[in-house]
């Protein structure tokens, strides 16, 4: 055995009996550092002459190879070993038994506007009404003036919106104070005929026991060549049914103004509040609920529309005041609390979602 063959099954040897990577690396050394055996005999091959570095050369970069190549095989071991190592004391235990209910009662709780407004899509939706969705940070265009809401409105002073600066072309941006922009955006980007339901935050600044800066609004907008009132009458009377889960309503039309509206008109419920709940269905009492009406030729002929081919209906009411009605809420400034016990009180579980085949509460 040659003297090359001998230092290479000594290298070998030690790279086998390394247990870790400082191990491996003063084997590293010993053998290719600058003082290292192979390096060693590597400089020896300058005082050869050509005849012997011929037969030296190859036998030694040989060498030198194979070692490195030995020590990166190692290395990648030990880093596999560690990595398996790290799975091993690391792994979740997913074989556990699923508990039945949350270590705390209230945790995971899903908020009364969350489950109010899934029923109120799910009922929409059975009727054949689109989701539809828009920024909350509004133009003033599309908030007020294509509604036909002039600058002169009341609802445009400072003490009902909130108002963003001008931006560098001048124009202003609002905090929308109704949902009724993304009808607008609807319009504007869509063709009729079309039948859409709009849920989302709405701002005004206002604050007591009915009344907060930031609610919840539902709007719904049909418009096509046929509808009218008649129509508007029986999509409120079915959801009000199915949204208060009763088998019969009995609602009155009073006429109101809104601007983006003729005719307009507040909806009124009939119900019972002589005890310390709302029931609805029965009773000699009434409840305003929504506000509706039928499309204003202004504002469908804003949207680029013909007013004398196209005309529809639109009606809103707000999210967490049809959650008081329902649920028996007395206070809507609870609702933005994050009074952790008020939730566990009325909230809902995030495993039953409502549905009209189903129920829309449990």
């Amino acid at each position: 055995m040659s003297d090359i063959d001998s230092l290479e099954k000594e290298i070998m040897g030690a790279i086998a009996a390394s247990g870790d990577d400082a191990a491996l690396e003063a084997v590293r050394v010993a053998a290719l550092g600058k003082k290292g055996s192979v390096s060693e005999l590597l400089k020896t091959l300058g005082a050869m002459s050509a005849d012997e570095r011929k037969v030296k050369g190859p036998l030694i970069n040989g060498l030198k190879d194979r070692v490195t190549a030995a020590l990166a095989d190692k290395k990648e071991a030990f880093a596999a070993a560690a990595l398996q190592h790290r799975l091993e004391t690391e792994r979740v235990d997913i074989t556990l038994p699923v508990r039945t209910e949350p270590l705390d009662p209230g945790a995971g709780r899903l908020h009364p506007v969350g489950q109010v407004t899934d029923e109120i899509i799910a009922i929409f939706a059975d009727m054949g009404f689109q989701l539809a969705d828009g920024p909350d940070i509004e133009l003033d265009d599309y908030n007020f003036t294509k509604l036909n809401i002039p600058p002169e409105h009341p609802a445009r002073q400072m003490h009902d919106t909130f108002y963003m600066r001008p931006d560098a072309n001048g124009a202003r941006h609002v905090l929308r104070t109704h949902t009724s922009a993304v009808q607008i955006r609807h319009m504007l980007a869509q063709k009729p005929p079309y039948r859409i339901i709009v849920t989302g935050r709405t701002y005004r600044s206002d604050s007591d026991q009915t009344h907060t800066p930031m609610f919840h609004q539902v709007e719904g907008l049909v418009i096509d060549e046929s509808t009218h009132m008649g129509h508007l009458k029986w999509t409120l009377e079915e959801f009000c049914k199915a949204f208060f889960e009763v088998k019969s309503v009995t609602m009155r039309f009073r006429a109101s103004h809104f601007p983006f509206t003729e005719p307009s008109a507040e909806v009124d419920i009939q119900c019972d509040r002589s005890g310390s709940e709302v029931k609805f269905g029965q009773g000699n009492d009434w409840l305003e609920i929504l506000g509706c009406g039928m499309v204003h030729p202004k504002v469908i002929a804003n949207c680029g529309l013909d007013p004398s081919r196209y005309q529809g209906f639109a009606f809103g009411c707000g999210v967490d005041r049809m959650a008081m009605l329902k649920y028996g809420m007395p206070d809507l400034r609870a609702f933005f609390e994050s009074d952790l016990r008020w939730l566990k009180h009325y909230g809902f579980s995030l495993l039953e979602q409502p549905s009209l085949a189903g129920g829309l509460t449990r």
